[in-house]
Formats: structure tokens, C-alpha cells, sequence
């Protein structure tokens, strides 16, 4: 069965990706800050959450801290590029959970329909009555506060946009060409969501998960401005939370890691406004 796919020959598409300033800009942004958590342990190998030299050093007193200290003499470069590791693990994990719980809901209720379809939209429905932070929040302040169980709580707070999503792609889907074809030959209905369904939602998978990734590191920063991350990992919230009772005489200590994190949030938003014009067949040929 073929399913429905992208006309443009890959050099053409590679071609037209990068002729883009937005995709340009965000793929810098987005390399810099993943070559920043590669290189952390080698530039830094020691805890960043350790204090190494008086406190309030400023960005250019020490060639040693290039970045200075914060309060407690704890390095800010070193906590910059090891927070770069935590807000992409965040941001990783968080995205997998939402998709696998959302992906199996959106598409039995999507493909099935019925009394499926009902169920799944009255759980997503339930979880939607909550605000996802909030939800966040009482899932984090009642369990352990790790790394890995943060990003679960984030991912479980956000599968329901996922389910919705394929849900309605699932509906229009399973009444195609091929999809009844794949029906006729006495497919499975496992097969026909896995081989003829799902690859035609990765265009809208692909774009939404950009999306998702900066509201998952967002929401995980947020949480660490408010003291409920993961106390043994230094987080880019975190050091912001912690900058900002010296905002007057260190601004630094928020304004930095601040702007780790705004870099990271443009360049997703830019890399996923990039891939919606270029994988999204009407806005393509709008614009041709």
C-alpha cells in the first residue's frame, strides 16, 4: 500500500530548508546549545552544584570563571552547560511519553471509533480540566523529584494534545483510498494503524513535537524557579530562581541562564514554524 507522500526530491527539499533565515537561525541556536551538553562534561567534569571560588564574581574577574559565580561561589558556566544537558533530557523524555501514551489513545479512538472513541475522549477530557502546570506540579510535589520523573509528569500532563491531534487525523484517514484497500486485502487493524495510518500523521507528529519540546523545557524552568526541581541537577530555572534575590547588585545570575533558555525556546519555535511551511502540503504550494 503506498501511503500519502511528499513530491519534492530530497536536494530540492534540503535546498529550500536552509534558504530560510528562520531555519538558519534556529539550527545555530539549537547546535549550540547541544554541543553545549556534549561538551559539559569535558570543559566542566566536576559538580556544578560544587562551590569552587568566592561568591559575586563577575563575568571577566576570573579568567578562570569566565561567567562568574553566583551566590555561593558556584560557577556559572559550568551550571549553564550542565542545566543544557538537563532542559534537552527534560525536554526528550517529556516528548517520548506524551507521544507514546498519545499516539496509542489518539489513534484506537481516531481508527475505531465508538465506544473506544468515547472513553478516550472523556480521559483526555478529564486531564484537560486541569491546568497542565498545575497538574505538573501536584504530580511532582507527590513523588520524587528527579530529572527522569519531572519529564514523566510533563509528558503525562501533555498527552492529551497529542490524542486529540491524531485522533482527528486518524478519522479523516481511515476513510482514504488506501486505508479501505488495506481493509479489502484482510489486514489487521494493528497493520493497517502502524503501515498505512501512522507514517501519514508524522508530518503533523513532527511539527507539534518542536512545539512540545519548548513547552517541556519551559514548564520544567518554571518548576525550578519555584525550588521544585531535581535537587541534585542544576537546572537553567534553578539558577534563574536563584538570580533573582540579587537581580540588584548580580543580575548576571538570572540574566544568563536566562538567555540559555530564550535561545533554546526561539530556536525550537523557529525550527517548528520552519518544518509547518515545509512539511505542510497547502502552505507549500501557497507559497510556490
Amino acid at each position: 500500500m503506498k501511503a500519502l507522500t511528499l513530491s519534492f526530491t530530497p536536494l530540492s527539499a534540503w535546498s529550500r530548508w536552509f534558504r530560510s533565515l528562520e531555519v538558519v537561525l534556529g539550527s545555530l541556536l539549537l547546535a549550540i546549545v547541544l554541543l553545549m551538553a556534549l561538551l559539559a562534561g569535558w570543559l566542566y567534569p566536576g559538580d556544578p552544584l560544587e562551590m569552587v571560588a568566592q561568591p559575586f564574581l563577575w563575568p571577566g574577574d576570573d579568567a578562570q570563571f569566565p561567567l562568574g559565580t553566583d551566590s555561593l561561589g558556584r560557577d556559572v558556566a559550568a551550571g549553564i552547560f550542565h542545566g543544557a544537558r538537563v532542559s534537552l533530557q527534560i525536554g526528550t523524555i517529556a516528548v517520548v511519553v506524551s507521544v507514546v501514551i498519545g499516539l496509542i489513545a489518539g489513534a484506537s479512538a481516531g481508527y475505531f471509533g465508538g465506544k473506544t472513541d468515547r472513553i478516550v475522549t472523556r480521559i483526555s477530557e478529564l486531564f484537560q480540566t486541569f491546568p497542565a502546570f498545575l497538574l505538573v506540579v501536584v504530580l511532582v510535589a507527590i513523588g520524587h523529584p528527579t530529572v527522569n520523573y519531572i519529564a514523566g509528569a510533563i509528558g503525562v500532563a501533555s498527552w492529551p494534545m497529542i490524542a486529540r491531534l491524531v485522533r482527528a487525523e486518524c478519522r479523516l484517514l481511515r476513510h482514504q483510498e488506501f486505508v479501505l484497500a488495506a481493509q479489502t486485502l484482510g489486514y489487521s487493524p494493528l497493520r493497517i494503524l502502524v503501515r498505512e495510518v501512522l507514517p501519514n500523521l508524522l508530518p503533523t507528529l513532527i511539527v507539534t513535537l518542536s512545539v512540545m519540546m519548548a513547552s517541556a523545557i519551559l514548564t520544567e524552568s518554571s518548576l525550578g524557579f519555584l525550588g521544585f526541581s531535581d535537587p541534585n541537577r542544576i537546572s537553567w530555572g534553578g539558577m534563574i530562581g536563584d538570580g533573582r534575590q540579587s537581580l540588584q547588585n548580580a543580575w548576571y545570575l538570572a540574566v544568563l541562564p536566562g538567555s540559555a533558555l530564550a535561545a533554546t525556546i526561539l530556536a525550537l519555535n523557529l525550527l517548528g514554524d520552519a518544518l509547518n511551511d515545509w512539511l505542510n502540503p497547502r502552505r507549500k504550494g501557497a507559497s510556490q
